[in-house]
């Protein structure tokens, strides 16, 4: 296995300075820099994310009770995996290991709502004005806007699919945002029968479109094979929950690696001991940590999460459409992995058809209309949730005291997995497309792609249609700029 981890350059005083301040489509505050040498070849690149938040702190002196609708505040796009994850942790304190089969169905609805929902809207809204105009298409045309006048049905679909994952998230959660429906021990709602019978009404035409998605995401691969395995394309470690079986689970299982070969480095490790397995590494201009595997250290050690590894990691799909889908994806990799991060959108729209298939399944569940919702046992003082988030393995860790006061919280989201992969993709792209070329807001664009493949949930807060607030200075050595761009329009 071989990996390139970036290093400064020992010459960087003879280095220029490119930064991209802020990224686009991302939750919050983030930008990259370039160092340049005098023949204008990338040395160095950094994605930094420069806002601090703080809820592991804040989250101190909390009755744990508040902690399942506090942490969803981290983020209202999945709110939902925060909810959850939260829950399961306490679950733990509680002594609630072992939920009534209404709670953990309707949990699981819940989570597959939202699992539908955050995907079709990274792939429609986010990520297809890319996919379907090109990197360098006209800025004012590259957007939700864009794709619903040249493809009008696309833009239906995919509003429509979100719209049907939220009317799950609030028939379960009571909110489509920041809902309040999973507590420690289990549930506090329940879905009548006419509710489910409304959402039975639509979700063949769901599973449908999720069907069509797919093949929109294999044929754009198809199309442009050059591109799509190609563009900014690492070989990196992988890791997930999977089921007990080996199948695909979003909601439960013990943590899975592979090696870039796919070879198995860990396998049914228990989740409550995720910190014997996984440790973070701090660099001074990041806020966002960079986990690694223990075993193997901080440069061979990093790893990918999310769709990406979620589809290659596990053993098979439960549901027939999605494992037939599976089966093919696996297939494009000739016997090896799929690392490229463009990738990562195919197997997202696999995922959002599993959930559609589940969601099926589930609606015709009479548990879910059960009224054992709770349970309690021994308590404990602490506990651990692992769930698998939309973006990848997300890890929630709390202490209690005798007063049901948190002592200590700890939260490994996705995206923090993910933040050496996002570093190694946006080089392997600035290599690729910044040598020796004019700057021009469409190679910007290029730069944001690799980001947006893997749909950091820092996710969209300062994206305005059509007008992305992205800037590029070039500084001479001397910190003088040289050279200037604006993506403002």
């Amino acid at each position: 296995m071989s990996f390139e981890l970036e290093t400064a350059p020992a010459n960087a005083t003879n280095l220029r300075r490119v930064a991209i301040d802020p990224v686009s489509r991302v939750e919050g505050h983030g930008k990259v820099t370039l160092l340049l040498d005098e023949n204008d070849e990338v040395q160095q690149v950094r994605l930094h994310i420069v806002e601090f938040r703080g809820f592991e702190k804040f989250i101190q002196g909390r009755p744990y009770w508040e902690v399942p609708v506090m942490v969803q505040r981290l983020c209202g796009i999945c709110p939902v995996s925060h909810h959850l994850a939260a829950a399961k942790a306490l679950d733990w304190v509680v002594g609630a290991q072992c939920l009534t089969p209404s709670a953990e169905k309707l949990r699981r609805l819940m989570h597959y709502g939202q699992m539908l929902q955050s995907h079709a809207l990274h792939f429609f809204h986010l990520s297809s004005p890319d996919l379907l105009f090109g990197f360098e298409s006209e800025v004012g045309r590259r957007n939700i806007v864009g794709v619903a006048a040249a493809y009008p049905e696309v833009a239906r679909q995919g509003v429509l699919l979100r719209k049907f994952g939220q009317e799950v998230i609030r028939l379960t959660a009571g909110k489509r945002i920041h809902g309040t429906g999973a507590i420690p021990g289990g549930v506090n709602r329940a879905l009548s029968l006419e509710e489910r019978a409304g959402l039975l009404a639509e979700v063949d035409q769901i599973i449908a479109w999720s069907r069509d998605a797919v093949q929109l995401a294999k044929r754009l691969h198809r199309a442009e094979p050059g591109l799509y395995d190609v563009f900014g394309s690492f070989r990196s470690n992988l890791m997930s929950i999977v089921g007990a079986n080996g199948a695909l689970d979003f909601y439960d299982g013990k943590l899975r690696a592979r090696d870039a070969d796919g070879k198995i480095i860990v396998d049914g490790f228990d989740v409550q001991n995720y910190h014997a397995l996984i440790r973070e590494e701090v660099k001074p201009w990041s806020y966002m940590k960079f986990p690694f595997l223990t075993s193997l250290g901080p440069e061979a050690g990093w790893y990918k999460v999310g769709p990406l590894a979620r589809v290659q990691n596990c053993d098979f799909i439960a549901t027939p459409l999605a494992e037939a889908e599976r089966r093919e994806f696996i297939e494009h990799g000739q016997g090896g992995l799929v690392h490229a991060p463009l990738a990562y959108h195919w197997a997202r729209m696999i995922e959002m058809l599993h959930a559609a298939e589940t969601i099926k399944d589930l609606l015709h569940d009479d548990d879910l209309s059960g009224s054992d919702l709770t349970t309690s046992g021994p308590r404990s003082r602490e506990g651990v949730g692992v769930i698998e988030a939309p973006r990848g393995t997300l890890i929630h860790h709390y202490r209690v005291d005798d007063d049901d006061l948190v002592t200590m919280c700890n939260l490994i989201v996705s995206t923090t997995h993910n933040n050496q992969p996002m570093n190694e993709a946006v080089r392997r792209v600035a290599k690729r497309y910044l040598n020796g070329r004019q700057l021009t807001e469409g190679l910007l664009n290029h730069i944001e792609v690799a980001i947006r493949a893997f749909d950091p949930c820092l996710s969209c807060a300062t994206h305005a249609l059509g007008k992305m607030p992205l800037q590029l200075e070039l500084q001479d050595a001397a910190g003088q700029v040289v050279g200037r761009l604006s993506s403002r329009v």
